[in-house]
C-alpha cells in the first residue's frame, strides 16, 4: 500500500509538533523544515486541525501545537482520516467497473491485507514514534532544543 503524499505530510507534521511538546510552531517552519509546499501543508494542516488532531492559534504567540498528548495520537487513526480513499483496486468501489467483480478472491485478499496494515498502525501512537528519538530530530529539524526552567 502506499501512503498519499497528504497523509505522508501529515505524519510529518504531527511528528514535527511532537518533538517540541508546548512549543508554538508555524506551517512555513515546517514547511521549510522539510522542504515542502507551503500551500499543500497549510491544506493539511487546516484537515488535521478539523479532526482534533492539531490546535492552531492565530495571531501574536500564536501558531501550531497538537491538540492532545502524543500518546493520545494513534498512528492508523490519522491514516484513516487523511487518506482519501481506502479502495486499493477498482472493485473495492461501489461503481468499480472489473470485468470479474463479484467473482475474484483478489479482492478479500486485498482487503484482508489493507486491514492488517492499518491494524499494525493501530498499535502505534505518535509518542512511539518519538520514544528515544526526540533530540535527534529536533536537531535534524533544526527545533532548538527545549528550554527548562527550575
Amino acid at each position: 500500500m502506499r501512503l498519499t503524499q497528504y497523509t505522508d505530510y501529515a505524519l510529518r507534521t504531527l511528528i514535527y509538533l511532537g518533538v517540541s511538546p508546548g512549543g508554538r510552531h508555524t506551517i512555513r517552519d515546517i514547511a521549510e523544515a522539510y522542504d515542502v509546499s507551503r500551500h499543500h501543508l497549510t491544506k493539511v494542516v487546516q484537515y488535521l486541525h478539523k479532526h482534533g488532531f492539531v490546535e492552531a492559534t492565530r495571531g501574536k504567540g500564536g501558531g501550531l501545537a497538537l491538540a492532545r498528548p502524543a500518546s493520545d495520537i494513534v498512528v492508523g487513526d490519522v491514516v484513516r482520516r487523511m487518506e482519501p480513499s481506502t479502495a486499493l483496486v477498482e472493485c473495492f468501489d461501489k461503481g468499480g467497473q472489473c470485468a470479474i467483480q463479484g467473482h475474484c478472491k483478489l479482492t478479500r485478499a486485498l482487503r484482508e491485507a489493507f486491514n492488517a496494515f492499518i491494524a499494525a498502525l493501530d498499535e502505534y501512537t505518535l509518542a512511539d514514534l518519538l520514544d528515544e528519538r526526540e533530540d535527534r530530530l529536533r536537531h535534524v529539524l533544526g527545533i532548538p532544543a527545549v528550554m527548562v526552567s527550575d
